[in-house]
């Protein structure tokens, strides 16, 4: 494991304490600095870490507190605070 994939991984875990604290602009600044070590280094971003970031405003996403999740025909839609849509689906 490089040093980068690390800390993508340990800014993952901290933006997810920050949240649960939260403390919502330390979890956003947490989020952006991981994503820009990903695309420095071109790694991708753990898949954990994907479904729980709004692509748009880059918070960090507690269903129920700034997420609303609903399942629709075979789809999992989550919607942030800032109205962006993600569609997953499922089986």
């Amino acid at each position: 494991m490089t040093v980068a994939q690390e800390r993508i991984e340990r800014l993952a875990g901290l933006a997810s304490d920050a949240a649960a604290d939260c403390n919502d602009d330390r979890a956003r600044e947490y989020v952006r600095l991981a994503k820009r070590i990903a695309e420095r280094n071109r790694l991708s971003l753990p898949h954990q870490f994907k479904r729980f970031t709004c692509d748009s405003c880059d918070s960090y996403l507690r269903p129920g507190k700034n997420a609303r999740v609903r399942l629709q025909g075979g789809h999992v839609v989550i919607t942030c605070d800032c109205g962006t849509q993600a569609r997953y689906p499922y089986e």
